[in-house]
């Protein structure tokens, strides 16, 4: 049974205004305990919520973190609970809405989640384990970990996939994705869609100068070791909302972590629908 919610959010909009405003007036309803992240507690100046600035560092633990914002809210949310298996409901004050796909009837899907009308997909996440601590607090990524040049000089990155040569990507740099972050980075560059709960691990070249290298997907027990090449000084590597500049002539290991992230499907919301909802599948402009 639900009694102690996180809520998170760094968006300071209108529409993370209104869509707090609901959640609250569900929450108290139910006599719920509220925990509020410090920058929405310092927004909207409230004072009766416990604040928290980082629920893992902090060692608390509540029963679930609603994700206020867009898709990238949500992948901040995702250091808030690391392996501590809090699950994440994302509601969508943004556009896309993949991960925050709570959009329609707030209060209705609220009602829902309190009443445990939902399933749980547990998403795979990938780690930059080496070099260590590149990324500051975490190396893993939800969504994908990147390879990309720093300037107008093209990279050069050789991989090995469990210490097979796999290839050379001469190209602008590397999509590295988890089937959460298929529909992100790796689908505008033309990567594989592949359905939330799948393990894979997916290597998609950005504007490669090779026409015949294409995407490839792996098996989520891969490890990946990149070594990394240029003409410039250095290149950068991305973890979701984070990035570095490393100099040239480093090798990266990339590799799952041993722990999933568990988020919230409201009951008659699901990916496919996501899917034909927000890329429109099936739309006929004839009509």
């Amino acid at each position: 049974m639900l009694k102690r919610i996180a809520i998170f959010g760094s968006d300071n909009g209108r529409n993370t205004t209104n869509c707090l405003n609901d959640l609250f007036s569900v929450l108290e309803s139910h006599k719920l305990e509220i925990l509020l992240h410090e920058n929405l507690v310092k927004y909207l100046n409230i004072k009766k919520y416990k604040g928290f600035c980082n629920l893992y560092a902090e060692g608390i633990r509540p029963d679930l973190v609603l994700s206020v914002g867009g898709d990238g809210t949500f992948l901040e949310s995702v250091l808030q609970v690391r392996d501590s298996g809090v699950p994440i409901a994302g509601v969508n004050a943004g556009r896309m809405g993949f991960l925050a796909n709570i959009h329609d009837d707030i209060e209705g899907s609220l009602e829902k989640i309190i009443k445990r009308e939902y399933t749980i997909i547990n998403r795979h996440l990938i780690e930059l384990v080496k070099p260590f601590g590149a990324m500051g607090r975490s190396n893993v990524a939800l969504n994908d970990i990147t390879i990309q040049k720093a300037d107008l000089n093209m990279v050069r990155v050789k991989v090995f996939v469990d210490d097979l040569y796999l290839n050379t990507y001469w190209s602008d740099g590397l999509i590295i994705s988890t089937a959460t972050g298929s529909t992100a980075y790796n689908m505008s560059t033309g990567g594989p869609i592949l359905s939330p709960a799948d393990d894979s691990i997916i290597i998609s070249p950005l504007s490669p100068h090779t026409l015949s290298v294409r995407p490839i997907v792996l098996p989520g027990s891969s490890r990946l070791r990149l070594e990394v090449e240029g003409r410039s000084p250095e290149f950068l590597v991305t973890c979701d909302f984070r990035s570095v500049r490393m100099p040239f002539f480093r090798q990266l290991e990339i590799s799952q972590t041993p722990y999933t992230i568990k988020t919230i499907n409201v009951k008659d919301q699901d990916f496919f629908s996501t899917l034909r909802n927000k890329l429109m599948w099936g739309a006929d402009t004839r009509n």
